[in-house]
């Protein structure tokens, strides 16, 4: 990543989730890419649920619902950093992902397939029992990716 005339960040890759520190790591992302003139690739990944209950107040009644509402929960994650990107003169893409993987994994191979420079990520995210290891999914991208990572607190 770095060349004779100093580091090389041409693509940057932010994963997130609506959370305030991928909010942070949002901004952080954007600040970066001004400065050194890089693309930037907002992505949202809606994994598989870990386990499924039916039933409880406030549940989803299926896997569809599960699905939809997460989808339209990460679409207005990557629409809301799209557009203070856009309005910071920074060209981004933005994508959700819904991969038959876990989050981890499926950031990795995003940002190797798009031979991402710099991920940059917030030490937590949004609540949940699956996200109750606070920086699991920070740590697993710091732990395997193919590029620097940037942890945004």
């Amino acid at each position: 990543m770095v060349s004779e005339t100093g580091p090389k960040v041409g693509r940057i890759l932010v994963p997130v989730d609506g959370s305030e520190h991928a909010k942070r790591a949002a901004q952080t992302a954007i600040e970066l890419a001004k400065t050194f003139g890089a693309s930037l690739t907002i992505i949202s990944v809606v994994a598989p649920p870990a386990f499924f209950v039916s039933g409880p107040v406030g549940a989803p009644a299926d896997l569809t619902e599960y699905y939809r509402l997460e989808t339209e929960d990460a679409n207005g994650a990557v629409g809301a950093v799209a557009k203070l990107a856009q309005d910071s003169g920074v060209r981004a893409e933005s994508q959700v992902l819904r991969p038959d993987k876990s989050v981890v994994e499926a950031i990795i191979e995003f940002a190797g397939k798009e031979q991402a420079d710099l991920i940059v990520v917030g030490t937590r995210g949004l609540g949940g029992f699956r996200k109750m290891l606070l920086g699991s999914v920070s740590s697993g991208v710091i732990a395997n990716a193919h590029c620097a990572v940037l942890v945004v607190r």
